[in-house]
This record gives structure tokens, C-alpha cells and sequence, in this order.
């Protein structure tokens, strides 16, 4: 039995960047809720299809989409796009609100944020249209809050491999590693400057992580045990800036899995957490009956 629609389009970013969004929509509606769910670091929207059917069975509404350079939003030669990390956030993720605001009407706008997707949305000028936020890994990605060996493989990355490689290829091949899709060389020199100083974003004279202070949404932050470039620690310290948090550490074991990791939430395996997080937004926003 089909339980969802999938409408693809596309949108204009700040600097009219074409974006690509799948609008994942349920056969039967149960409200307007919209689940927006933001990638990782250099993951393609079709990694999350599979948690948007899971909305779409609840009878809500998801929208996934691609940043600028990356996926179906790879529009051009990747040496010749000009984007930034902090352009992801800025213009990408800002205009889909927009957009999902003025064209889809959602009575709850809930934001599922995936790393780089969970650590950001708190530089929004439009941030108060997000109704609540679930994140997962959205850690600081400063090299020495990562956990084990995992320090000496982000240090090297981000003071050498990042900005050597990326300047010489002209892009990041971040397939080669086998993390993701490959990114455009100023996302990867952005991220690499973000990940040597001890506040990560935070310490990014040139954004306005003022913003910070005015997220007003209730925020609820996951960490995973076995996460070692998501280390508990990390996850708090750059969580820490949503002023409504409330925090939440799982331990594999503990929920009959084996591993989570980085990436593994979203995985069917952890299904049982999908229905917790989706508790825990409509239990804190519910919806309002007219």
C-alpha cells in the first residue's frame, strides 16, 4: 500500500543557486505538520528517504533537499562553485524555510537536523519559524573534543588534507575517503578553519553567531555512545549555544542495537528512537485546535 507522495522541484538560493527539495508528502494527512530535514556534512538528501516515509506513515509531511554543490543541487563543475560552508546555512537553509513557510502553510514547522544540519540553524535570521528542533551528532567539531584515534584523523584532515587537497583538486574528494559526496573547496577550507579553533563555529568572527541567543525553539540533542566524531562532550559544548535544550546520550546496548555511530540514526534499526524524537515534538509543541 503507497503511504507517501514524492514531488521533486526546485528553488532559487540567495545567489540563485538552483536547490533541489523532495516534498514527501503522506496519502492521508493528519495535520500540516512539516518535518524539514537538514543533511550532514556532504550527504545527499536520499539518505534520509527512508525517515521521511517513516513521517509519512505517521500521516505528517517531510521535505528533504540537497545544499548547493552537493546531490541533485550539483548544478555546475565542482572547481567552479564558489559556496561556503556557512553558505549552506546562510542562503541555502534560510531560503527553504522561506519557501516551506510561504508555500506549504505548515501549522508546526519541526526541524530534524543531522550534524553540520543541527549545528547551524542557530545562525538564522529566520529562525523563528522553526516550532521545535530534534539534532543528531550536531557536535563542535573542533579536532580535540573528538574521541580515540579519531583526534589525530581530524587534525590531520583539517590542518593538512583539507586545504592542501582541496586547493591542488580544486574541490574535496570526499567520496575517495568514503565519507559522502565530494564538497566544493571553500566549503572545505571553511569547515577545515571552523574544526582548529576551540569554539568551532562560535569562534567564526565573520558570522553572526549572535543569533545564537535568539533561537527560541525547544531543541532536543542526541549523542551516541559509539560516536566518535560526535563524542558526548562535543555534542554539549556545541549545543550548548540553543538557549531551550534538553539533551539526550544513548548508549547502543541499551536500545537493542549493536551500533549507532555518526550516521546509524537514521538507519530502520533505530527505529524505536524515531518514535521517541516524534513523541517528543508533539508532546512539547502540541498542535493547536482551533
Amino acid at each position: 500500500m503507497t503511504v507517501i507522495n514524492q514531488e521533486k522541484i526546485r528553488i532559487f538560493s540567495v545567489d540563485g543557486n538552483l536547490l533541489s527539495l523532495t516534498i514527501h508528502s503522506p496519502v492521508e494527512k493528519k495535520d500540516n505538520t512539516l518535518f524539514l530535514i537538514n543533511s550532514a556534512m556532504a550527504v545527499p538528501q536520499q539518505y534520509y528517504f527512508n525517515f521521511a516515509e517513516f513521517i509519512c506513515e505517521l500521516g505528517y509531511a517531510a521535505v528533504t533537499y540537497d545544499y548547493t554543490g552537493v546531490g541533485e543541487s550539483l548544478t555546475q563543475d565542482l572547481k567552479k562553485t564558489q559556496v561556503k560552508a556557512s553558505d549552506w546555512a546562510l542562503k541555502d537553509m534560510y531560503c527553504v524555510i522561506e519557501w516551506v513557510s510561504k508555500e506549504l502553510f505548515p501549522e508546526r514547522l519541526f526541524v530534524i537536523g543531522h550534524s553540520y544540519g543541527g549545528q547551524t540553524p542557530g545562525l538564522l535570521p529566520n529562525s523563528d519559524k522553526i516550532d521545535a528542533m530534534a539534532t543528531f551528532s550536531s557536535q563542535s567539531g573542533y579536532w580535540l573534543l573528538q574521541g580515540g584515534f579519531q583526534k589525530a584523523v581530524v587534525a590531520f584532515h583539517m590542518f593538512l588534507s583539507f586545504p592542501l587537497v582541496s586547493r591542488a583538486v580544486g574541490f574535496m574528494p570526499m567520496s575517495k575517503l568514503g565519507a559522502g559526496e565530494d564538497i566544493p573547496k571553500n566549503v572545505a577550507l571553511e569547515w577545515a578553519t571552523w574544526c582548529r579553533k576551540p569554539g568551532y563555529i562560535l569562534d567564526a568572527k565573520d558570522l553572526p553567531v549572535e543569533r545564537y541567543e535568539n533561537f527560541k525553539a525547544p531543541v532536543l540533542a542526541f549523542s551516541f555512545d559509539d560516536d566518535n566524531w560526535g563524542t558526548e562532550k562535543s555534542v554539549n559544548t556545541m549545543m550548548s549555544a540553543y538557549p531551550n535544550l534538553t539533551r539526550r546520550h544513548v548508549i547502543p546496548e541499551n536500545i537493542g542495537v549493536s551500533k549507532i555511530g555518526h550516521f546509524g540514526f537514521f538507519q530502520t534499526k533505530c527505529k524505536k528512537l524515531w518514535f521517541e524524537v516524534i513523541d517528543w515534538f508533539n508532546n512539547t509543541i502540541p498542535l493547536q485546535k482551533n
